[in-house]
């Protein structure tokens, strides 16, 4: 059984994780608009996606304390 310590590092590490994807992903989007890269561009988008989702996972798992 998970200790609470436990259960709120995972879903504090999940909306870190989430906030570094969001941030890594406008970068990626940006830098396509800059270089003109349409693969790069929706490869950013994609990825802020997934960083709100995890970041909302991490929410979530706080709310039901796992």
């Amino acid at each position: 059984m998970k200790t609470y310590v436990e259960d709120s590092k995972s879903s504090t590490a999940d909306k870190i994780q989430g906030n570094a994807k969001v941030v890594s992903g406008k970068l990626k989007e940006e830098t396509g608009k800059v270089f003109r890269s349409p693969k790069l561009e929706v490869d950013g988008s994609v990825e802020q996606a997934e960083g709100h989702i995890q970041k909302k996972v991490g929410d979530i798992k706080k709310v039901f304390g796992q």
